[in-house]
């Protein structure tokens, strides 16, 4: 399946260190081979770059690299192919108006039988689950809520239309409406918030070091969502099955945990639901 790699914080920060790591993971030191995109919200408007070559091997990828572009909010995407051809129209993250904003998306895992979207307003472009999962999503809060209605409410909606999605096979997802970002996980998402007292990290794919207080800033956070932990010497959180997790400005804002798998007595497993929420 694909990759996901996501960053939220809280003052315009460039993600080369994690991206360089992650893009090795199309090609080098993985698979993911079907293509990539990367997304940066500036402002009101959404800076993306799309390519359907490895990330690894890509002339784009060396672009994104080259323009150290600062955000808040980054979405990226390394894709190897479940349904769809390997074309740009395939290619994450995705994007979207909703009430007048530009919401992005990216998706690991694999969904069948999805609702027709042929006549609604909201239609894909290429032939993939995962832009039709969205382009429901999207559809779906509209029809709820015909103004952008408060953050709570939004993120409710967003976890009933994903609890319907995910019916129809494994949905790890990022989104972000460049205010905030939403991490799904279905099997594998992983999370950690870099603040002070910043230290070195060293990259799992290559060996890169970097010491982040030489960038970074007393009061800086930043928050990276990745399918898997991209450095070695990193405290990385993973998430349970079913979970969710909301940042805004670096700081997670909320989460509700999912479920936990285990072993029951008679050898078989099972899933745990587990409530907390913070």
């Amino acid at each position: 399946m694909c990759q996901l790699l996501g960053m939220n914080c809280n003052t315009p920060t460039d993600i080369v260190f994690s991206f360089e790591g992650f893009r090795r993971r199309a090609g080098l030191t993985d698979s993911h081979s079907d293509g990539f995109g990367i997304a940066f919200f500036e402002g009101k408007g959404v800076r993306i770059f799309r390519d359907n070559r490895p990330a690894a091997l890509s002339p784009i990828g060396d672009c994104v690299k080259q323009y150290n572009i600062k955000s808040l909010n980054v979405i990226a995407h390394i894709r190897k192919a479940t349904q769809g051809s390997v074309d740009i129209e395939n290619t994450h993250p995705f994007i979207r108006e909703i009430w007048g904003e530009n919401w992005v998306f990216a998706h690991n895992g694999n969904l069948h039988d999805l609702p027709d979207m042929t006549g609604r307003f909201c239609q894909p472009i290429g032939s993939t689950d995962s832009e039709a999962a969205f382009c429901y999503m999207a559809e779906f809060l509209k029809n709820r809520f015909r103004r952008k209605p408060a953050e709570q409410e939004i993120f409710a909606a967003v976890q009933e239309v994903t609890e319907f999605l995910s019916q129809h096979g494994t949905f790890n997802f990022i989104l972000s409406n460049g205010e905030w970002m939403i991490g799904h996980c279905a099997t594998n998402l992983h999370y950690l918030t870099r603040q002070a007292p910043f230290g070195k990290a060293q990259r799992i794919d290559d060996e890169g070091v970097i010491d982040f207080s030489e960038y970074a800033k007393e009061g800086d956070k930043v928050t990276i969502i990745t399918t898997f932990p991209l450095t070695k010497d990193e405290k990385w959180t993973k998430m349970l099955s079913g979970g969710f997790v909301f940042f805004k400005d670096g700081e997670k804002i909320k989460e509700i945990i999912g479920v936990e798998r285990e072993m029951f007595d008679d050898g078989t497993l099972g899933d745990r639901q587990v409530n907390e929420c913070l």
